[in-house]
């Protein structure tokens, strides 16, 4: 066998390690964070939504938490996973 034989499937090989190192694998460790932000969410946090609703966390259940507005203290139920970030940390929060 010659090299252009081995060429085809060493490139399909290197591929595929390329589309995992740069595509996969990113993603998995962007996933794990937010999950780990989701799971951390503790009461007087303030978070942003997807929505980019900006609010505190009041209570917090299983899959779901209820966020306070600011100035109108609306009181809205929302999934845990329509949490973008959390701007402020309880702990760091000063009132």
């Amino acid at each position: 066998m010659d090299f252009t034989t081995w060429l085809m499937p060493i490139m399909l090989v290197v591929l595929i390690v390329v589309f995992y190192f740069f595509g996969i694998r990113p993603q998995k460790k962007k996933e794990k964070e937010e999950n780990a932000m989701r799971s951390n969410l503790t009461v007087g946090d303030e978070i942003t939504t997807i929505g980019g609703i900006i609010g505190k966390v009041v209570s917090i259940k299983e899959e779901t938490c209820v966020i306070e507005t600011a100035h109108e203290r609306t009181k809205i139920r929302i999934l845990k996973t329509a949490i973008a970030r959390v701007d402020v940390k309880a702990e760091d929060a000063v009132d």
